[in-house]
């Protein structure tokens, strides 16, 4: 495989894996991630499920990012292309940090009753000492979606040379020429001894002459 094409590859590979992060943070804050069930002597047993989102927006935030750096990763390139990267290997690290602290700090269940803005404080026969919190797989669905954007983001900050520059592709290599006026090329064609009726290529020939002599020129 040539490098170019080594180079498109690692470039859809760092696409998918920024598509698949955000696909897996956004999951992750929709699902449910901790639960519990209140029993009072009033209202009975009252259900407890709050979801990523509710905990904590960010990673949702940084979903939607991930997305749009997508467009970005293909569209730079140089150093804006590596400042991307450094960008979501950030966001990455942010998201990954909110959610294994969730893993490794469960939230009470007075706070799960605040973010769900249900009151249980008003009722005294309410058994919250004693509610354990259950924890759901959906956390690491959103380290998953951390881990996926770690990697890409360093994929395009250190291996940023090897990848493709698609916006190279429409821009011209030196400064683009100014619009030559027909009429006032053709009086400097004259200015020259040449004649601006001819182009380069008969120009070539007629100087050379049918038998390669030089002195024959046709005009």
């Amino acid at each position: 495989m040539s490098a170019a094409g080594d180079g498109r590859r690692r470039l859809l590979l760092i696409c998918v894996g920024l598509l698949a992060g955000a696909l897996a943070l956004w999951g992750s804050s929709r699902l449910t991630w901790f639960s519990a069930t209140v029993v009072t002597a009033t209202r009975g047993e009252v259900e407890l499920a709050a979801t990523g989102a509710d905990l904590e927006p960010a990673p949702a935030g940084i979903a939607l990012l991930a997305v749009a750096a997508v467009a970005a990763a293909i569209a730079v390139s140089g150093i804006a292309r590596r400042a991307l990267g450094g960008v979501i290997v950030l966001a990455g690290a942010a998201a990954g940090a909110i959610t294994l602290t969730g893993l490794l700090s469960p939230p009470p269940v007075e706070r799960l009753a605040v973010l769900l803005d249900v009151s249980l404080g008003s009722d005294p026969a309410a058994t919250l000492p004693s509610v354990p919190v259950g924890v759901t797989p959906a956390p690491w669905l959103g380290v998953v979606g951390s881990v996926l954007l770690l990697a890409a983001g360093a994929a395009l900050l250190v291996g940023e040379r090897g990848l493709p520059r698609f916006g190279g592709r429409y821009a011209a290599p030196g400064a683009r020429r100014p619009a030559v006026d027909p009429d006032r090329a053709a009086w400097q064609e004259l200015d020259a001894g040449r004649d601006p009726t001819v182009d380069v290529a008969d120009g070539a020939q007629t100087q050379a002459g049918p038998g390669g002599d030089p002195s024959t020129r046709r005009v």
